[in-house]
């Protein structure tokens, strides 16, 4: 059975099609015509994003002078920031395009926005645990607490994971010795550990396991060498708090001693950790920090990361600083929806209210007697 619906004859067919396709062409305009918005804390990510970048290129001449060639096919970008595919001091497995991913010196744009996040202010302390494998993610840490002014305790490992940090001669700690030495950031680790399988490098060789002690050695760092996996969480726990207490915890990578087991290891999402996170499992730094309610910023998942703050992926050349959502979204234009708005009333009351909008088309005026409502089927 076929409904039946009413309209006013007093509104023709073609002012309804006329305020409908207004209707559209503002809709249309306002999603068109978006405004570039700057994001909160633009100026310290912009400071951030190029004192990373300054250090990315210095890294780089460092890494050509010591006769290390850069590998085209696994660093397109050419940033002489992505490592060998295997060596004696590769700790683990590790996924290329996240590598390639973490070129990319608006990295420290996002560590800016995490830490302004939590409510980190001037003076400060943080606790920050790095790994070798994503030496730029560690540049970008070093980048925004230098530009917000924090005051870093650094403990990181030596070792690295597949195309990090892992030519012996050119490890994560000889980069960040060289950084300091040359005025760059005003702070490097206080401690080091092996890294690796149980953070005591079991599944390298002898030979491998050497050569990163003499790195720990060489770079003056006091060695991180616990029996077993509580008494490191312990030992490093200790470090964290002997002076004033820590205001939050960074950790970047996914070593044991960080994040726990590799179970535990995908439970967890990059970015501010919720104190849910908190459970009772085997002992990490990151546990031991939720605990204590002391707010964690969790950096593994480049590829993710990367996605949500509209960065690129896998880049062929190093981005520029400033690209990407984080400095800058594509937003609404309230005025300009305002605008279409307030002329959609206007027509809407010229149509309904006024003789206006009748004459224009010819229409029967309101003030004349209306016939009966027209049935519409």
């Amino acid at each position: 059975m076929n409904k039946i619906y009413w309209r006013p004859q007093g509104v023709s067919i073609m002012v309804l099609i006329w305020i409908c396709a207004l209707s559209v062409g503002g809709l249309v305009s306002v999603e068109q015509f978006q405004r570039r918005a700057r994001q909160p804390y633009y100026q310290e990510k912009v400071t951030a994003a190029r004192l990373a970048s300054e250090a990315m290129s210095f890294l780089k001449k460092e890494r050509l002078k010591r006769g290390l060639q850069i590998d085209m096919e696994a660093d397109p970008a050419e940033s002489g920031l992505i490592g060998s595919r295997m060596t004696e001091v590769t700790s683990e497995a590790g996924d290329l395009e996240a590598k390639q991913t973490s070129i990319n010196p608006n990295l420290a744009a996002v560590v800016v926005e995490l830490l302004k996040s939590i409510k980190m202010k001037e003076g400060d302390v943080v606790s920050v645990s790095l790994t070798g494998s994503f030496p730029v993610l560690n540049l970008s840490v070093y980048a925004a607490i230098q530009t917000l002014k924090l005051k870093p305790v650094i403990i990181s490992t030596a070792s690295a994971s597949q195309w990090g940090a892992n030519e012996p001669d050119f490890l994560w700690i000889d980069m960040e010795r060289l950084l300091y030495e040359n005025k760059i950031f005003p702070f490097h680790s206080v401690a080091a550990s092996i890294g690796g399988k149980n953070d005591q490098g079991r599944e390298m060789s002898p030979k491998g396991r050497e050569s990163l002690i003499k790195a720990i050695e060489r770079n003056g760092l006091t060695r991180i060498r616990s029996a077993t996996l509580r008494e490191n969480v312990h030992h490093r726990m200790k470090i964290y708090t002997e002076g004033d207490p820590p205001q939050a915890f960074v950790n970047v990578g996914g070593g044991i001693i960080s994040v726990g087991t590799r179970a535990d290891r995908k439970l967890l999402k990059s970015g501010v950790l919720p104190e849910s996170e908190a459970v009772e499992r085997p002992d990490s730094l990151v546990n031991q920090f939720l605990k204590e309610d002391i707010p964690v910023i969790h950096l593994e998942n480049l590829n993710k990361i990367a996605e949500r703050y509209g960065l690129e992926l896998h880049p062929y050349k190093t981005p520029a600083v400033g690209e990407g959502s984080i400095f800058f979204r594509e937003e609404y234009d309230p005025r300009l929806a305002a605008v279409i708005l307030l002329a959609i009333i206007v027509i809407l009351y010229i149509f309904t209210k006024s003789d206006l909008g009748f004459r224009i088309f010819q229409a029967t005026s309101r003030r004349e007697e209306p016939g009966p409502p027209e049935p519409m089927i």
